[in-house]
């Protein structure tokens, strides 16, 4: 039953998120430091997100093929790539790690 508990306050939370964000004026939505907050607020937490998935185990910090595969798939954005290379650059790169050692 903590389960359903559980499901019933996250839909409620996710309907509260919603409904607020429909009540903030419109006035402070333009102001340009809530535009400048909204263009960033994102990438951030993606970069964060993409840190935690790569160098995070648990409770400990991991240095490992993933590692590698980021430091391949930055390379290829700075190099300007198409997408789905970046991301198949990043596979290839982390999988040949993991057979190596």
């Amino acid at each position: 039953m903590n389960v359903w508990i559980a499901i019933a306050l996250t839909a409620v939370g996710c309907y509260l998120a919603k409904l607020l964000g429909l009540l903030v004026p419109a006035g402070v939505l333009e102001r340009p430091l809530t535009q400048r907050l909204a263009a960033l607020l994102p990438v951030a937490l993606l970069a964060a997100l993409t840190a935690q998935q790569t160098f995070g185990d648990g409770q400990h910090l991991a240095l490992d093929a993933r590692g590698a595969g980021l430091a391949a798939a930055a390379l290829a954005l700075v190099l300007r790539a198409p997408f789905l290379l970046v991301v198949g650059v990043a596979v290839a790169v982390t999988a040949g790690v993991r057979a190596l050692g």
